[in-house]
């Protein structure tokens, strides 16, 4: 919350912070510190939105298969590429490399697996009547495997292109496959997310049922482990039944509960203790809907691992480095992150240029290439670190125009290497074209003034050059002094006459809420909190609300005037409560207004104080009797008749009674047959009364009242 005469110093120092913005050539370690990351450029580019899949050649070139164009492209090591095959298809889900170069390449919608060459010679090898072909692999025999989706199941399909189903199942997908060590197929599917293991004869066993929708990635290890990748994220760029040609910003999966085949003989359940839902059945993919994504490990006895999981990244894939680091490629903000050590720590490596990595790639010198999304690209991550990188923080909101002050940061610049700041300034929440340009650089850590015009946002961009070594930044903190912003009352509230409120919480004897000074308690502005309500006659309760958009202590001054009058009369001043109970016996019969003032001089500077006030409705104060006026008895037809008149000069008269000495009170009505105005004239036939004293009582609409023997 923002204080007036209190600057705010903005600062940046956790991992958890700096995440919050953009990154290029830099790294975020597990500790929150900004240093130089891995050389990350772009290897092949092309004009498709998404490249879904990437193989490698035997002879050390790509295979790598687009979005939305259906386009098959072999990339060559020095990085030149060039369409081999477009297919009449949309989507390139899954590309493998077959024995003499060749490639198989998986189509949707309408799926075909084709078959290319290198010369781009293409045959189709499989056509079923499944919509998508989500995934292929090849067993150790040379036998090709295609997954489907709706329905899901994976084919079996010979040298010659006969096939046959191997394996269905009840999920909605099967978007994934893997050989294991001695030739033992593995499927990930969708709906409910979960591994299989399927033996040569079709039968399956649950490894995985995890709480998410899709298991979108299968990756063997050299000890037989299995890296899992899943995810519930229902904009990932995945083709959904309904339609393939969705971008990946607003692409949607169809997630619906259902059970597994029946020849699934065995389940293991992956009730994690990061998840909130507690299952207890094989619904895989609807519980777990707060986290996007996780990676597994399941080790080669069934033992599994979460490695990694985010709530605002989803993960794509994932695969370990030389130094057995763990990469999740995620999106939308095409972050790459490592998981090492025991217990893992998580670092952000660097960020694509591009908003969803896709899949990775490793290389026989330890880099990587991986492809991306929005747009489509191939780019190669080496272990070389970048020679300068940039960082941009998030867009700082001080929610109005302030003053900035001083900018500065810790770090360390050894071997020659160093660290500048720059700040730009505007009054949209997004920066545009009506923003400041970038400053000079800020080259002093311990503090440069901020040389970006007054504003409402802030923003500043850290540039880190390499010496003999990265330098490390570890925090930046930037102060500004927001604009003191005028406090209102925005309500008043004016009780009936009498009616007051003890205060709550108290012992003894209750005060009345707002009567006495020291009764208050402070509000800065909030509604209080009001007890049992009572009634004392001649004081006036008033309730007010106010609000101030920098959040300052406020204190109130009340006072009132009589209509006609001009002058102010003050009642009390530097109150912070905003209930007053007055007593009104002070003052005349009348009616009045009055006046609260707000003031923010508790957490300003005097030349910078400002107030705000607020007019209440009119209201009566009227703490005098009514008058009840007796005429002469008249005779009027053989019967005797009393007449009365009664006055009050402030309100309504509203109740007038009659009692013949007893406890026991009638309602009289006036000749006009309505008691509302300040003068009613009443008359009693005093023959239908019988003998006896007449005691006739008179109250007003502010509750004074006044008794008089009529007889």
């Amino acid at each position: 919350m923002l204080t007036g005469a209190t600057p705010i110093f903005w600062r940046v120092s956790t991992q958890e912070e700096f995440l919050r913005g953009d990154v290029e050539s830099l790294s975020v370690d597990a500790d929150g510190h900004l240093v130089l990351g891995p050389v990350s450029d772009a290897f092949f580019d092309t004009t498709a939105p998404m490249l879904w899949s990437l193989a490698s050649a035997s002879d050390g070139a790509l295979w790598v298969g687009s979005g939305n164009d259906g386009r098959l492209y072999r990339v060559e090591p020095d990085g030149g590429g060039r369409v081999v095959f477009d297919a009449d298809e949309l989507d390139i889900h899954a590309v493998v490399a077959d024995v003499g170069g060749a490639v198989f390449a998986a189509t949707s919608p309408d799926g075909r697996v084709y078959r290319v060459t290198p010369e781009g010679e293409t045959s189709t090898v499989f056509d079923p009547d499944d919509t998508y072909i989500w995934a292929l692999a090849v067993a150790p025999d040379g036998t090709l495997y295609a997954a489907t989706g709706d329905a899901a199941r994976i084919y079996k399909i010979g040298p010659q292109g006969e096939s046959e189903v191997f394996f269905e199942s009840d999920a909605t997908h099967v978007l994934s496959l893997a050989f294991a060590p001695g030739g033992v197929l593995l499927a990930g599917t969708e709906s409910p997310g979960q591994v299989l293991r399927i033996d040569p004869d079709g039968r399956a066993f649950v490894l995985l049922d995890a709480p998410y929708a899709e298991i979108r990635s299968l990756r063997i290890q050299p000890d037989g482990a299995v890296l899992v990748v899943a995810v519930n994220e229902p904009g990932a760029p995945v083709a959904s039944p309904s339609s393939s040609t969705d971008a990946p910003s607003t692409a949607s999966t169809t997630v619906s509960t259902v059970t597994v085949t029946t020849s699934v003989t065995a389940v293991v359940v992956a009730d994690t203790a990061a998840t909130s839902t507690s299952r207890g059945s094989t619904n895989g993919g609807t519980g777990n809907r707060e986290t996007k994504g996780a990676v597994y490990r399941i080790a080669s006895d069934g033992l599994w691992d979460k490695l990694w999981s985010s709530d605002s990244d989803t993960p794509y894939d994932a695969v370990f480095d030389s130094a057995g680091a763990l990469l999740v490629g995620t999106g939308p903000d095409g972050k790459i992150y490592q998981v090492s050590d025991d217990p893992p720590r998580t670092v952000l490596l660097g960020r694509a240029p591009a908003q969803q990595v896709m899949r990775f790639l490793q290389q026989t010198d330890g880099s990587f290439r991986y492809t991306t999304a929005n747009p489509g690209k191939v780019v190669r991550l080496t272990r070389v670190l970048a020679q300068q990188g940039t960082y941009e923080s998030e867009v700082r909101d001080a929610e109005t125009v302030a003053t900035w002050g001083t900018i500065s940061w810790r770090g360390a610049t050894p071997g020659g290497s160093r660290i500048e700041l720059s700040s730009r300034s505007g009054n949209t929440a997004i920066p545009n074209a009506t923003w400041s340009d970038w400053s000079a650089p800020y080259t002093n850590a311990a503090g440069t003034r901020i040389a970006s015009p007054k504003a409402r946002y802030l923003q500043w961009r850290a540039t880190l050059f390499a010496g003999d070594v990265s330098p490390t930044l570890t925090s930046v903190t930037a102060a500004y002094l927001p604009r003191n912003l005028r406090p209102e009352v925005t309500e008043i509230i004016v009780h009936p006459p009498g009616t007051v409120f003890q205060q709550p919480f108290s012992s003894g004897d209750p005060p009345v809420a707002g009567l006495d000074d020291d009764a208050a308690t402070e509000s800065n502005g909030a509604a209080v909190t009001l007890g049992r309500q009572g009634y004392r006659k001649g004081l006036q309760t008033f309730v007010w609300k106010a609000t101030d958009e920098n959040g300052d202590q406020l204190e109130y001054a009340v006072s009132y005037r009589r209509e006609g009058e001009t002058v102010w009369h003050p009642l009390r001043s530097a109150s912070r409560d905003t209930v007053f109970a007055w007593d009104s016996s002070s003052v005349p019969d009348g009616t009045y207004r009055i006046k609260v003032t707000v003031s923010d001089a508790r957490s300003n500077a005097p030349d910078t104080t400002l107030v705000g006030e607020r007019e209440s409705p009119v209201f009566d104060i009227d703490n005098s009797a009514p008058r009840i006026e007796m005429a002469a008895v008249r005779d009027e037809g053989g019967r005797s008749v009393l007449p009365f008149t009664v006055r009050d000069d402030q309100s309504a008269i509203q109740l007038v009674e009659l009692s013949l000495g007893t406890d026991t009170w009638r309602v009289l009505y006036p000749i006009d047959g309505i008691p509302d105005g300040l003068v009613e004239r009443f008359e009693i036939v005093l023959d239908d009364l019988g003998e006896g004293t007449i005691i006739i009582r008179a109250t007003d609409a502010l509750r004074n009242t006044v008794t008089v023997s009529a007889r």
